[in-house]
């Protein structure tokens, strides 16, 4: 079974085997964060893909997890930031995707990880400037979450970087960034086939491990506690700046 799921994925069975344990630990930390799925995928998977075929298999999974998530996201989110945000995203987008395509594969994995244990350096130790949080930034925080996310999938830390400047409520903003990655799957479809890094192969390898990915968030949605949620975020990003700098060990080592 694993041989003929790992054959239709193009990767070796250790490699599939590997996989399916990150997707599944990035749908847990999904399930009770809201975000950093793509984030803790892209970390833990770029030493085996490359990111320019990493980015479209993780919109794939994106939409999934918004799809599941989207009731409790429209509930909280504050959705003119969300729409302001996404506005911003779209113009950051395709900047984003530019670099990931034009960039050595080894670059932009490198790339790609300094991002991820920047974003998730600065918001473990709340370095966050009051500036993130006027209105004045808002627009410019999405451009910024769109470029990211076309570098490493990672528009969702920074919209999670300006919410916590912003200091609104944690269920709001969990929303929020629910929202944002909803909403963004439908802006981000079009980028993606204009660059030709959306295939075929992308979506089956989204299709295959989504199966586990819902287990993932279900154990997630489980382990989620109002109290415990700044506890959760601070779990998240150890864990992200954990694995970001283990990868770029390997490709340094």
């Amino acid at each position: 079974m694993i041989n003929y799921f790992s054959e239709i994925v193009q990767l070796t069975e250790i490699q599939f085997i590997y996989c399916i344990s990150a997707i599944f630990l990035a749908g847990i930390v999904r399930g009770f964060s809201g975000f950093a799925l793509s984030a803790i995928v892209v970390a833990s998977m770029a030493g085996i893909l490359p990111t320019v075929e990493l980015i479209p298999m993780v919109l794939v999974l994106e939409a999934i997890a918004g799809i599941v998530m989207l009731r409790g996201g429209i509930r909280d989110a504050n959705m003119p930031v969300v729409w302001a945000l996404t506005f911003g995203s779209i113009i950051g987008l395709p900047i984003g995707l530019l670099v990931t395509v034009t960039l050595p594969v080894e670059a932009s994995r490198i790339t790609a990880l300094f991002l991820i244990l920047f974003l998730s350096s600065i918001q473990l130790f709340k370095f966050a400037p009051n500036i993130l949080g006027t209105r004045m930034a808002l627009y410019t925080a999405g451009i910024v979450a769109g470029i990211a996310s076309g570098i490493a999938a990672v528009g969702g830390m920074v919209v999670a970087l300006y919410v916590l400047a912003s200091e609104r409520d944690p269920r709001s903003m969990r929303g929020a960034i629910v929202m944002y990655l909803f909403i963004g799957i439908f802006t981000s479809i079009f980028w993606h086939l204009f660059y030709g890094i959306m295939d075929m192969r992308a979506v089956i390898r989204g299709l295959v491990f989504i199966p586990i990915l819902l287990v993932g968030i279900f154990i997630g949605f489980k382990l989620f506690s109002p109290k415990l949620q700044n506890f959760y975020k601070q779990f998240c990003l150890i864990l992200l700046i954990f694995i970001s700098m283990a990868s770029l060990l390997r490709n340094f080592i």
